[in-house]
């Protein structure tokens, strides 16, 4: 299962990759208020985590055919059975609160350095 967990790394951090460039995008539109920038990065990154915390939860829920991860496999790699099948939404599973957790990382740091801005 391995070049699956690759596979699927790949597919959702370029999801969560172009997530995070909105946000940049976003933050950097409040540029002349840094309390504020970070405070809308930390908002919008802590939704981001959630969104992703969610996809953990429902990953058992979505068949593997329907996946960007599915597209991207070789034939020898994809899941045929039902015993497949669960591994596959296990691995996902776990990928997405992989990203979730770092997403939580990243809008707390954001937050910490918003609160050390407003008090400067």
């Amino acid at each position: 299962m391995e070049p699956v967990r690759q596979v699927a790394f790949v597919c959702i951090g370029r999801a969560v990759g172009f997530g995070a460039l909105a946000i940049v995008l976003m933050m950097l539109s409040f540029a002349f208020d840094a309390a504020l920038a970070f405070r809308c990065g930390a908002i919008c990154t802590l939704l981001m985590a959630g969104i992703l915390t969610r996809k953990a939860m429902v990953a058992h829920r979505q068949p593997p055919r329907r996946t960007e991860v599915w597209l991207h496999l070789d034939e020898r790699w994809r899941p045929s059975d039902e015993r497949g099948n669960r591994n596959f939404s296990a691995m996902m599973s776990e990928v997405y609160a992989e990203f979730a957790r770092l997403a939580l990382n990243i809008a707390c740091g954001f937050f910490a350095v918003s609160v050390a801005f407003s008090f400067v």
